[in-house]
């Protein structure tokens, strides 16, 4: 069976050419161009930002450019190269160089798609690469994944500005692609190419599914019966009866049997079913039933169907400290029928360990990694039974694998019977979007909101701004600043003006309205979201009733394209340094635009200060828990544990041992001050918890975003992306900071009058309390 597979594999890449430096793959410097007024061969554009090759280069002669000179969403040269490769990490390096970026970010950007999504993606944003910079390398590296099918890297640029790219390198495992020998997929190529086929003088064998297993077994890459399973790729083909009571009572438990089957069942997690498929193959039938006992019937011929389940003998029961356990009281409780029961039960007693085709956990991390699960973007409006699946898919994936279930306000167990009849009844690709976010917003978690596929909703929610940034301040809708100063006579509203209407409506009836499209942990979050869409309409103009000065005033506000405004998201970046020196002796830093190389600057400059101020009302830029917290510690201190999932047994959470601060070589003896509000989450609340474990540390501001832990992509039918925090995060006595957030050890807030005068209360009150002996 070798021999046959060597002579496959001799005949798949008889064609091949070898190549050589001087004629690589893939024209990853920008040097073939064939047509002086279009873009090097096989680059091409994403985004509405303008791209020509430039004779501005690192090397050679040629360099691609992106260039705005007005805001827009981003600008995109990209390149294409088939996932044809084995391996297990990637990396892609170029040089870039920029000149003038600003309310935006550069940098090169690096994605892997498979199964219609993207599995891995990086695009340098966290670096907040701006200003003006020569020629510089920048490398971005990620795991390969085994579903790999496109390969893109690209150079990017957001905000204004011009950034050049030249001499990207991409390599697999250290070995640069254009050396590699590709590795083709047979299934998909030796059995559907039957023109190569009979093009070659080699006699090729029948390709059973034994000799390709065998083939790629060789290769370190399988082949899953899963992945080969096409029947249902353009519709379900299920016609949904009119729901009654009992048909939705029977859905909800089928849906919990999938979900039950699709983690826990051996032979599923060898990716031996498309489990998507396998709903579909099961519900007319379902349907057709016209009650519980044989429905429970069917769903016990079902389970059959997938074979017998060896015994396990490495199956551990839930460990007595489990934070979180599997939540199968809907088995015990005495509502099925024995065989059923008893069915399910010695699934669970004999449940799969290890490798899982839907699961993994993350590497270091250990949060989940939801795999081969189809997002279906070519029907983006999903027929009912892919709606069904979406409804399925994701409330199984948080019943078992999101940390904080017990935290929400609603029992997670109402909500599949809840939205069974209001994920079958959307009308329209807006309602099922609409219908989506509400269900998310049902965790309470500000991770989680739609971060893709949602284009209905954005067009719901229009396209044009009014050129002001606004807040919620003492529970009032503020303006607080211009993106364009330039449109602020035009504009009419002045900062610290309080708007009390929109086009006739009230605030407080907006918002009420609003509230359930926008996820959050808390209400802090909510209103920090909404606040940014409240003058954003497909209307060219809104009338707007504000008060100024305790005088009521109506103006006409015009409205702007998003891409012709200075937008920026929460809070306004700078390219200014990070750090400087305040009167009175007082270090400030901003970690928004921090890097690496500052720390050891800060720490020189700010060792004889009377005390530091560090802002976290924005989000990272470098991570420096660990670089930077160590210098507030004078010794080695816990900070943190989280739980993490047990993939063994889905739905077990445990705790981790304790993570410490170590203490440097020398600790700062003054007093450190750290600002948070809602614009502080997931990393800044993190960092915020690092710095608190230091031995002279006040946090002042109020309530952060609650949503801390490393983010879980979740893809759902329609093309839609969402994520839940994919861990555990609490204080080492067990605190929660999910939804609460960084609770200050003094609260200041804001007020209307502070934000008039152009004052910052958070930083005077650090200050204050630095200074006061």
């Amino acid at each position: 069976m070798k021999k046959i597979a060597l002579i496959f594999l001799t005949s798949f890449f008889i064609s091949c050419q070898a190549q050589t430096d001087t004629d690589p793959k893939f024209n990853l410097g920008f040097e073939k161009q064939t047509n002086s007024n279009s873009l090097s061969e096989g680059w091409f554009k994403w985004g509405n930002y303008k791209l020509t090759i430039d004779s501005l280069s690192y090397s050679g002669r040629k360099s691609g450019k992106i260039t705005s000179t007005e805001n827009g969403k981003l600008g995109s040269i990209v390149y294409k190269i088939p996932a044809k490769y084995l391996g297990k990490e990637i990396e892609l390096k170029g040089y870039m160089k920029i000149r003038n970026v600003e309310n935006g970010f550069a940098g090169l950007l690096l994605r892997v798609d498979g199964n219609g999504r993207s599995l891995v993606f990086d695009n340098m944003q966290r670096q907040n690469i701006s200003g003006t910079k020569d020629w510089q390398e920048y490398s971005i590296k990620l795991k390969y994944p085994d579903e790999a099918e496109n390969i893109f890297v690209a150079g990017i640029l957001t905000g204004k500005g011009e950034a050049w790219f030249d001499d990207f390198e991409l390599s697999i495992d250290g070995k640069n692609i254009q050396s590699l020998k590709e590795t083709e997929n047979p299934v998909y190529k030796a059995q559907q190419d039957k023109e190569f086929a009979g093009g070659s003088k080699t006699v090729i064998p029948d390709l059973t599914p034994d000799l390709i297993n065998e083939f790629l077994k060789e290769n370190k890459k399988t082949v899953y019966k899963a992945q080969q399973d096409k029947e249902f790729a353009s519709g379900s083909k299920i016609v949904m009866p009119d729901l009654t009571a009992d048909l939705i009572n029977d859905l909800e438990l089928l849906g919990r049997v999938w979900g039950f089957l699709k983690y826990y069942h051996p032979e599923i997690a060898k990716g031996n079913f498309n489990w998507d498929y396998e709903l579909f193959r099961i519900t007319p039938g379902f349907l057709d039933e016209t009650n519980r006992i044989d429905r429970e019937s069917l769903l016990l011929n079902w389970i059959n169907d997938l074979g017998e389940i060896d015994e396990c003998k490495t199956c551990k029961p839930t460990t007595d400290d489990a934070f979180l356990k599997p939540d199968l009281e809907w088995i015990a409780s005495g509502t099925l029928s024995e065989p059923l029961r008893n069915k399910l039960n010695n699934v669970y007693q004999n449940r799969n360990q290890g490798k899982h085709y839907y699961i993994e956990m993350t590497s270091g991390i250990r949060n989940p990694d939801f795999k081969n699960e189809d997002a279906y973007p070519n029907m983006p409006y999903p027929d009912a039974g892919f709606r069904l699946l979406s409804l399925f898919r994701y409330w199984n994936m948080v019943n078992y694998f999101f940390p904080y279930k017990h935290l929400t306000d609603k029992d997670w167990n109402t909500t599949l019977k809840e939205y069974i009849p209001r994920f079958l009844n959307a009308k329209n690709e807006l309602e099922y979007e609409q219908t989506v976010v509400q269900i998310i917003g049902d965790i309470q978690d500000t991770h989680a909101n739609l971060t893709g596929g949602n284009n209905k909703m954005e067009e719901w929610k229009g396209k044009n701004f009014a050129p002001v940034h606004l807040r919620f301040i003492e529970n009032k809708l503020v303006v607080t600043d211009y993106y364009n100063p330039e449109l602020k006579n035009e504009t009419g509203l002045e900062i610290g003006d309080v708007i009390t209407q929109i086009d006739g409506k009230k605030i407080n009836d907006i918002v009420s309205e609003l509230s359930k499209y926008y996820p959050a942990s808390n209400e802090d979050a909510r209103l920090r979201d909404i606040s940014a869409d409240m003058m954003r309409s497909q209307k060219n103009e809104l009338v707007v009733e504000f008060i100024r000065n305790v005088n009521k005033e109506t103006k006409t506000v015009k409205l702007y394209p998003g891409n012709k405004l200075n937008i920026y998201s929460r809070y306004r970046r700078s390219n200014e340094k990070c750090f400087r020196l305040l009167d009175n002796n007082i270090g400030y830093i901003t970690l928004m635009s921090i890097k690496d190389e500052d720390i050891s600057g800060i720490k020189n400059e700010f060792k004889n200060t009377k005390g530091i101020i560090i802002d976290i009302r924005n989000y990272p830029s470098t991570f420096v828990p660990f670089k930077l917290g160590s210098y507030f510690v004078s010794s080695t201190t816990p900070f943190v544990k989280f739980t993490k999932m047990n993939i063994n047994n889905p739905g077990e959470f445990t705790f981790t041992k304790e993570l410490t601060i170590p203490k440097a070589t020398e600790t700062y003896s003054g007093k450190l001050l750290v600002l948070v509000n809602e614009l502080s989450q997931s990393q800044a609340e993190y960092t915020a918890m690092a710095f608190r474990a230091g031995d002279n540390t006040t946090i002042i501001g109020s309530t952060t975003a609650g949503a801390d832990g490393n983010v879980s992509t979740i893809m759902l039918p329609g093309g839609l992306r969402t994520r839940i925090s994919g861990i555990g995060v609490y204080y080492p006595d067990g605190k929660e900071t999910q939804r609460i957030g960084i609770v200050p050890d003094i609260e200041v807030r804001p007020t209307i009058e502070a934000i008039k005068n152009g004052k910052d209360e958070l930083m005077e009150k650090a200050i204050e309390i630095i200074l006061k002996e």
